[in-house]
């Protein structure tokens, strides 16, 4: 595809995938324009981008948001609830979805616009989580390209550009380690929602920066690796590296490694995979590497943070244990995010979930959506046997 100009629906357009996305559209107004958005309740700024970018319509799923939006912005947009969010993704009239809706959410919109044959640049992992091999059947159906956002997978689809696709050996996944890197888990029995929103490098929603304290998100897209290039399970690796610059790596059958580097700005992502397979010039920093100086790596703390561990093993079980280990993460997230359960309930949470659920072949997106449902149940019936410190189950 070459770099012509560009009619983007922006789902998720009030978080910080979707701003930076628009942030991009700002700077480069001869190559993208914005005809949908998506938000759920940041009624303020959703208003602030309607008098923008001035899209056709967004679809506004909080009903407090929705009438405040409605209100501010009369005739300049049609005004659509949370249903609009599918209507949305199957209109005609543009070409990408940018998917950055937070979690699950993400899943059917994202469906609806690959049937409707829209271009999609992912940042929504979960899609690809829960339903990969319904996802990747669509993609294939209906001849739609995807290119990820997420800074990892951005960087592993730059490094196997030209690169023969029997001549991957291995994808090395590079993670921060967290706010809470080289702590030891009776310390992580007291740390609080804010401590854990302290990412070092990345500025990030809430629930991305709990992801990214427990190392679930790294788990999370360990998963999505798995789908987006077709490698097997034992073929991805995590390696922690503190300074964020190396975005990922590859290595290839005759021992060659290959890495992309650059500063940690998720604008660089964005612009790539929307102006995928051109480079479009920009001016975002640049790194500096004597300036950075030293870059660092070391084993992921497996048993301090065993989400990870638990993505890897709902990865080589398959079926539906991606959806379930997804569903009871996002309840355990939102618990400990209103207090209610510790840090270390999180990962408790999941496993009970991944032990107790059904397990299925996840071959249609009706079993996906039911796993999800039945984990969520599950998974909140749970909350109350973590609610102190201790995470053993009672």
């Amino acid at each position: 595809m070459s770099a012509e100009h560009k009619i983007l629906a922006v789902f998720g357009s009030t978080g910080s995938i979707g701003r930076n996305t628009l942030e991009v559209v700002r700077r480069h107004p001869e190559h993208f324009s914005v005809r949908y958005l998506t938000g759920n309740s940041n009624a303020d700024l959703m208003i602030e981008q309607v008098k923008e970018f001035r899209p056709a319509a967004v679809a506004v799923t909080d009903g407090e948001a929705r009438r405040k939006v409605r209100d501010a912005v009369g005739e300049q947009a049609e005004v659509l609830d949370g249903s609009g969010l599918t209507e949305l993704a199957a209109r005609e009239d543009y070409h990408t979805m940018v998917s950055s809706l937070v979690g699950f959410a993400g899943l059917l919109p994202t469906t609806e616009a690959i049937r409707a044959g829209k271009h999609i640049a992912l940042a929504n992992k979960e899609t690809l989580v829960v339903a990969g091999e319904v996802i990747t059947g669509l993609l294939r159906e209906h001849g739609v390209q995807l290119v990820p956002i997420d800074s990892e997978h951005s960087a592993i689809q730059q490094c196997i550009v030209g690169e023969p696709a029997q001549s991957v050996a291995r994808i090395i996944l590079t993670a921060s380690g967290g706010p809470f890197r080289g702590r030891s888990a009776a310390e992580l029995e007291h740390v609080t929602p804010a401590d854990a929103l302290k990412h070092p490098n990345w500025s990030m929603g809430s629930k991305i920066s709990i992801d990214s304290a427990t190392l679930m998100n790294k788990g999370l897209e360990v998963i999505e690796a798995h789908w987006l290039f077709d490698v097997a399970p034992g073929d991805i690796d995590v390696v922690v590296h503190p300074q964020s610059i190396i975005h990922s790596m590859v290595e290839f059958s005759d021992g060659s490694l290959k890495a992309q580097l650059g500063v940690p700005d998720m604008k660089i992502p964005i612009h790539y995979a929307l102006t995928w397979p051109d480079r479009i010039a920009a001016d975002y920093e640049r790194a500096d590497m004597a300036r950075i100086g030293t870059l660092t790596f070391e084993e992921p703390d497996r048993e301090t943070f065993p989400c990870l561990q638990l993505a890897f093993d709902s990865l080589q079980a398959g079926g539906t244990a991606p959806a379930v280990l997804n569903a009871a993460n996002e309840v355990g997230v939102a618990a400990f995010l209103r207090g209610d359960i510790p840090f270390p309930g999180i990962p408790a949470v999941i496993a009970d979930a991944l032990d107790r659920c059904d397990i299925r072949p996840a071959d249609t997106l009706e079993t996906v959506v039911e796993a999800d449902r039945e984990a969520r149940e599950f998974a909140e019936a749970s909350l109350p046997h973590y609610s102190s410190v201790t995470t053993t189950r009672t």
